[in-house]
């Protein structure tokens, strides 16, 4: 299969060459990341990348036919390294001595090398080899050379290597959420303003688990990528963020103070220590409604017939913030509600009964926005019940819009206390 050529119409946004390293197998998982951040990605994979991972799985996680040295001499409309070096942003993952060396030397031999010698954005280079070689004296004189040029470096970090019976050292590439979350602030540079500087944002995220007994829990499958997306774009906009989580599978977001909790009360004791003196405060978290009167102290056995759970309400950490706000007047509190009817209704009677400045609306049973998706699409809803329908986008396009919302608010609160 050819690989597509970006023309001038779909240059994409970044572009990842991945290295021969054994951390290729972590390209996937930048790359989605990358996506799920508003990017278009496109690759390409060297040579002895693909003896780690597939240009299939590369494909696959970026949206994208992958570039190879053996499509770089195909029937194509014009050469395929100038079309991909139009890229805003290029990121080597898993760059190794041997790609270091030929871009420093001018090389171009390859369609990566190539690439890189025709580039005319930002370049990154995400760096993984043994520290022996990583400290060579030729290799970190490449280094400085790129760095001269105006080249980027990320990491590399010390911990394990993943050569077996080579233990640690520095040289280990960093990890796919920091590769993203680096490239992201590069793809926007200028165009990402920092209007949230200076402020402190609060967002909660994922499920709560309210405990049976030891082992038994009650629970939901919130996967925390909403919250996370809202936390990563304040934190990519100056703010001061705390990413208060319940129990999901995805990593500290860098530049983020990141609070693990379990239950609903313990989200409530770090959410309200947190929000005192936060300007923002935007709970996407799914909190359960109800938890266990009494829960066991040890695990029961299982007996025939029916079981009889008596469950307790969940105090509601949005009308308890919600109750705050006279006390703090230019606190922005932002909630989300999931309705399968009557959204609109029922999310404008929880803006009023919550005190809230606005509510974002999900809806669970639409295609493509389901729990644990990348994708969202919501209503944001007022108290007035006066509303705004976004289309379907990536969550965090969403997190953008919703901050720029919150901006709007506590823009206007300023100018009606200044009247």
């Amino acid at each position: 299969m050819t690989a597509r050529v970006p023309g001038p119409a779909d240059t994409p946004d970044i572009l990842v060459i991945v290295g021969g390293s054994m951390a290729a197998v972590k390209a996937p998982t930048a790359l989605r990341r990358m996506r799920e951040g508003g990017a278009d990605t496109a690759v390409i994979a060297t040579r002895a990348a693909q003896q780690f991972i597939t240009p299939l799985s590369l494909a696959t996680a970026g949206n994208c036919e992958v570039a190879t040295d053996e499509t770089w001499f195909a029937p194509q409309p014009r050469a395929q390294h100038l079309a991909l070096a139009r890229a805003r942003v290029v990121v080597v993952l898993g760059a190794s001595a041997e790609l270091l060396a030929e871009a420093a030397g001018g090389h171009a031999a390859t369609l990566a090398a190539a690439t890189l010698l025709s580039v005319g954005g930002k370049v990154l280079w995400v760096p993984a080899m043994n520290e022996r070689m990583w400290l060579h004296p030729a290799v970190q004189a490449n280094v400085e050379r790129l760095r001269g040029w105006g080249h980027l470096f990320l990491g590399p970090e010390t911990g394990a290597f993943g050569t077996p019976g080579e233990g640690s050292g520095t040289g280990r590439m960093s990890e796919p959420e920091q590769i993203a979350a680096r490239a992201l602030e590069l793809l926007r540079g200028e165009d990402t303003p920092q209007d949230l500087a200076g402020l402190k944002v609060v967002v909660s995220a994922g499920p709560t688990r309210e405990y049976l007994d030891p082992v038994r829990f009650i629970s939901n499958p919130s996967s925390g990528k909403m919250g996370f997306a809202v936390a990563e774009e304040a934190r990519a906009r100056g703010a001061d963020v705390v990413l208060v989580t319940g129990p999901v599978n995805l990593k500290d977001p860098a530049g983020v103070q990141t609070v693990r909790i379990e239950t609903a009360l313990e989200m409530q004791a770090q959410i309200m220590q947190a929000a005192q003196g936060a300007d923002m405060v935007v709970m996407t978290a799914a909190i359960a409604d109800y938890r266990a009167a009494a829960p066991k102290t040890e695990k029961e056995a299982k007996t025939p017939g029916d079981v009889t759970i008596h469950l307790t309400p969940n105090p509601d950490i949005l009308a308890g913030l919600g109750a705050e706000q006279p006390a703090h007047p230019r606190r922005v509190l932002v909630g989300f509600a999931m309705e399968t009817h009557a959204g609109v209704e029922r999310a404008a009677l929880k803006a009023r009964r919550k005190n809230a400045d606005f509510i974002l609306l999900n809806y669970p049973t639409r295609e493509g926005t389901a729990f644990g998706g990348d994708d969202n699409q919501v209503t944001l809803v007022r108290a007035d019940g006066s509303h705004q329908d976004w289309p379907r986008v990536s969550k965090r396009e969403v997190a953008r819009r919703l901050l720029d919302e919150a901006l709007q608010v506590r823009g206007r609160r300023s100018s009606s206390a200044g009247k």
